[in-house]
């Protein structure tokens, strides 16, 4: 336990590190990557990187999942702000009790629309579209009864019409069950890698070198060169504990502290009650301490239903608020198996 421990201590010195020297506030690609995932997280308030309960830890911290014990799969879909869809689908599979692996995709969808040029605002009878896309490979592994870590290696990209922007990373958590009314402590580095550069055919431009003389070719093709941005760095660390447990009833309290290298510190807090592991309320409230957050309060809930030995069917929702967009749902089906 003792170089569990030292592991665990060095990947923490390491993480804050890396993300106090690549803090760059406001100036990092693929913003999306931030974006809550899950109905039950959601409505906890996102504070669920010390949680080990379903397929969306994959997200949160890849080495939750390991200490579950059974499969999952489950698919997220929001409605997100200004008409625009985001989605999430992720499955883990438990190999023997100690090793697990999962995949997940991640989608948001800004819709698509007409394109127009200073001589035609009616249109051209084109149409251009715009998403944001992530595609994660993930292994889980519990070194100990109470010690878990695991790894996630994903691709990511955004594309806008004609150009896009690659890049691929890494994510890195870790998941300690102290034993006592079921406090675990959870941290997780996110988003590790490559910078991106956005390139396609819509960057290609015609060019006049020398506009004051005649005789020359005014119709050059240039490639139009657009700057490296890195990915979003987050550091998460958090502790979950059940404040109340029975044999019917449970209430769970948590709390994450965030510090991203695109924004300032802030914490989520939540909280979940469930009755006999069927019925389930949760409220939370994200990124507290931050300055001109624009979101509010979140709550949820759900059902599980047991359909026979460890198979399961799950349904959860959830409601965020913002303060100038309105509110944001979310609605998740899981199946355990």
């Amino acid at each position: 336990m003792n170089t569990v421990f030292k592991f665990s201590l060095l990947l923490t010195a390491l993480s804050v590190s890396l993300v106090i020297g690549q803090s760059k506030v406001g100036t990092s690609a693929a913003p999306f990557l931030g974006m809550p995932v899950g109905a039950r997280s959601i409505g906890m308030g996102s504070a669920t990187v010390a949680l080990s309960s379903d397929a969306t830890g994959i997200f949160y911290n890849p080495g939750s999942i390991a200490p579950l014990g059974y499969s999952q799969a489950v698919v997220s879909h929001t409605n997100w702000l200004v008409g625009t869809k985001f989605d999430w689908a992720g499955i883990f599979i438990n190999l023997d009790g100690t090793n697990a692996v999962g995949v997940s995709f991640t989608q948001l969808n800004y819709g698509e629309d007409i394109v127009t040029t200073d001589l035609e605002q009616a249109g051209t009878g084109e149409k251009w579209s715009a998403s944001d896309l992530a595609i994660a490979l993930t292994y889980a592994r519990n070194l100990t009864d109470r010690f878990a870590i695991g790894g996630s290696a994903k691709y990511i990209q955004q594309k806008i019409w004609n150009s896009s922007a690659s890049a691929m990373a890494v994510d890195v958590g870790l998941l300690y069950n102290t034993g006592f009314n079921g406090l675990k402590i959870g941290m997780s580095i996110a988003n590790f890698g490559s910078d991106m550069r956005m390139d396609g055919k819509d960057l290609f431009k015609a060019i006049d070198l020398d506009p004051e003389n005649l005789g020359n070719n005014s119709k050059l093709i240039t490639r139009l060169k657009t700057d490296d941005w890195p990915l979003p760095l987050f550091f998460r660390a958090g502790v979950s504990m059940d404040a109340v447990k029975d044999e019917d009833v449970r209430f769970t309290v948590a709390a994450d502290a965030m510090r991203p290298s695109d924004n300032s510190e802030s914490v989520n807090v939540g909280g979940e009650f469930a009755f006999r592991e069927m019925i389930f309320l949760r409220a939370g409230k994200r990124q507290l301490f931050l300055e001109n957050v624009m979101e509010n309060y979140a709550f949820g809930g759900g059902i599980r239903y047991e359909l026979s030995g460890v198979n399961a069917l799950s349904i959860d929702f959830s409601y965020q608020q913002f303060k100038i967009f309105g509110g944001v749902q979310t609605f998740d089906v899981g199946f355990t198996f």
